[in-house]
């Protein structure tokens, strides 16, 4: 796996460096700003890119503009983004152009060694991985009248689980139920979202994506 590391802070930077380097992970760059970012995805072409949200010079969303830009250039590079804060409309602008290869962490992710990797690995393999902590604000910020709202809590605890990127097997064994209980609940949550059946794992995707949307237009 080629990696790309875009972020501004030196230390957190070179200690994302090193502890990939040490899994045995090929960094062939990083880079401390979203111009040098940008190059740097041109020249090696990685599997995938790790952005921090907020970059020089205004250390607003300069680093989700590259992310964005660099996927338009690159459609099969995959994307996750640290933040430092839970930043739902910056996130809601990466998912937009697709979810597929892409994810979103609280940098305190980082370090939980074991969950960080699980969550590079997904994405590298064309998962999606939100942070727990974005979707759990979501929940509680979800309006009465929005169609989430028809979830129940156990329906909730399995999609705030699919958005971390995890498959049915490893929910069930999360929430302590059969994969039976869980393909259950999500055939429920599709049918109250009024998802179609055409693609499961767009519905899926698409699932998550709505807490995001939802919440953005309501704000």
């Amino acid at each position: 796996m080629r990696i790309v590391i875009a972020e501004d802070d030196a230390l957190l930077r070179e200690g994302l460096a090193l502890l990939l380097r040490a899994e045995g992970l090929d960094v062939a760059a990083t880079a401390d700003g979203p111009e040098s970012f940008l190059a740097a995805v041109d020249t090696h072409v990685p599997d995938v890119a790790i952005v921090d949200v907020r970059m020089p010079p205004t250390h607003t969303d300069e680093g989700i503009v590259a992310a964005v830009e660099a996927r338009r250039r690159h459609p099969e590079l995959a994307v996750l983004v640290l933040s430092a804060y839970v930043e739902q409309a910056f996130a809601t602008d990466l998912l937009a152009g697709g979810a597929a290869k892409l994810g979103y962490l609280l940098k305190e992710r980082v370090g939980r060694v074991e969950e960080f990797l699980g969550a590079l690995h997904r994405v590298a393999d064309g998962g999606t991985a939100i942070d727990p902590e974005v979707v759990g604000q979501l929940l509680t910020r979800t309006r009465p009248d929005s169609g989430l709202d028809r979830l129940s809590a156990r329906e909730r605890d399995v999609l705030a689980l699919m958005a971390e990127g995890l498959g049915n097997t490893a929910i069930s064994e999360r929430l302590f139920v059969t994969e039976g209980a869980v393909h259950k609940h999500i055939r429920s949550i599709f049918a109250k979202l009024d998802l179609a059946p055409a693609d499961r794992a767009d519905r899926r995707v698409t699932a998550v994506l709505r807490y995001l949307e939802d919440v953005q237009r309501r704000a």
